[in-house]
């Protein structure tokens, strides 16, 4: 069974998101039969994409028309739910264009360390405050998760590597009719939207596992209709002659 996760880096609710399912997944009597793919999704393909980007608090001040105070309690309560799930948060965060840690993502698909590489992203936006534009933070966390720093470094100077990617992921998660993130998807039959709770995951799962495995219905007979087993096969009765 497979599971395609749709995820931003600089969305807080994937973050949290990303922990539930995973609860979620470990209460799944089948776990290890399921593969989880993660795929690509800008909240905001116009983010500023040189160092430096925007702080979040005016980020969500300027676009949503809050007040700075207001910014801050909105953000303050995304910490605590991300401190519900035992993750690191800090309100003191860059936002920023994340199409380059995206194109990573998928160079470390193909190198067996996605998720490795999506966790270190995801600490150093929001456990570390490191901007996702900063291009040495943005090394730094893929070659901590185990990419190669040339390999990573040849990426980020070529605009074109992996950007095909990119935007197939998000061309299919337009077709899906995903609209924000994070987006679930299951066996591309079931579709999960937000940081639902743990529990929903494992009722998914079980549901679409149940979907492609049924369980077998024995249909009643006539009874005593005859049959072969390890002992042997059985031998009708014989009619008397005449």
């Amino acid at each position: 069974m497979r599971v395609e996760i749709w995820s931003d880096i600089v969305c807080p609710w994937c973050y949290i998101g990303k922990a539930r399912f995973e609860r979620g997944l470990a209460a799944f009597a089948n776990a290890a039969e399921v593969e989880v793919v993660h795929r690509s999704f800008e909240l905001d393909a116009n983010a500023p994409s040189s160092d430096g980007g925007v702080a979040v608090s005016e980020m969500l001040a300027a676009k949503y028309g809050m007040s700075p105070a207001q910014a801050k309690n909105a953000e303050q309560g995304v910490a605590d739910a991300a401190a519900g799930e035992g993750l690191d948060y800090t309100t003191d965060r860059v936002n920023g264009n994340t199409f380059d840690q995206h194109r990573l993502l998928h160079l470390a698909k193909r190198e067996g360390r996605q998720l490795e590489v999506l966790d270190a992203f995801y600490r150093a936006n929001f456990a570390q405050a490191v901007p996702v534009n900063d291009v040495e933070g943005t090394v730094a966390a893929a070659t901590k998760a185990g990419l190669d720093e040339t390999r990573v470094r040849e990426v980020l100077a070529d605009s074109n590597a992996f950007a095909e990617e990119v935007r197939a992921d998000e061309r299919e998660a337009a077709a899906l009719g995903a609209s924000g993130v994070p987006f679930f998807v299951i066996d591309r039959k079931y579709g999960i939207s937000g940081a639902q709770p743990a529990e929903t995951f494992t009722q998914a799962l079980a549901t679409a596992w149940a979907d492609s495995h049924p369980t077998l219905v024995t249909l009643d007979g006539a009874p005593g209709a005859p049959e072969c087993s390890d002992d042997g096969c059985e031998v009708p009765a014989q009619k008397n002659a005449g």
